[in-house]
């Protein structure tokens, strides 16, 4: 058996396996879910999920994330909204807003949904930080502008990157449960 990770991000994959190695192989899978709008990471993964699991067919479970910045003094903004806000804003513009904040405190979040026959269950992953003037070469999204104990995640190596990482905190919470069923 394998997990099936509904992804075109090759990152998220590769991140996936280094966490899940010990528990199953885990398989890309390009499909294109209905991404529901919603301010829950938790309601908009566990749908594309179970909706995956559905229309893929075979007995394999799936996994899909959703992930988001939600910036403090923003009420949370862009959250759920991040990719679009990063296409439509951009990173610099979103900096820009958080700049004029006394407060630039923000959390990257990251839901993991699991679905097979038996139903739906998500997992969470948060890694909290403050917003600063962007540095860096590395990563991508908001990662230049999103510190953490000094440094950028933009400026971590891949591996210090997912030492930390929302993604993988919400990976080993799966994999934790994962290893304890039956």
């Amino acid at each position: 058996m394998a997990f099936r990770f509904v992804t075109g991000n090759e990152g998220k994959v590769r991140e996936a396996r280094d966490y899940l190695a010990d528990l199953e192989p885990v398989d890309q899978i390009d499909y294109d879910y209905t991404e529901v709008q919603s301010d829950s990471l938790a309601e908009i993964a566990a749908h594309g999920a179970r909706e995956a699991f559905e229309e893929l067919g075979s007995d394999e479970p799936v996994l899909v994330d959703d992930a988001g910045l939600f910036v403090d003094a923003l009420e949370g903004f862009p959250g759920p909204y991040s990719a679009y806000v990063e296409d439509t804003v951009g990173v610099e513009r979103l900096w820009r807003l958080a700049s004029e904040e006394e407060n630039r405190r923000a959390r990257f979040k990251t839901v993991l949904a699991y679905a097979d026959e038996d139903g739906t269950e998500t997992f969470k992953g948060t890694v909290a930080g403050t917003l600063v003037a962007p540095r860096g070469e590395g990563g991508f999204g908001y990662d230049p502008i999103f510190e953490y104990n000094g440094q950028t995640m933009a400026e971590m190596s891949t591996e210090e990157k997912n030492a930390i990482s929302h993604r993988g905190r919400a990976l080993a919470e799966f994999a934790e449960w994962y290893a304890g069923r039956d």
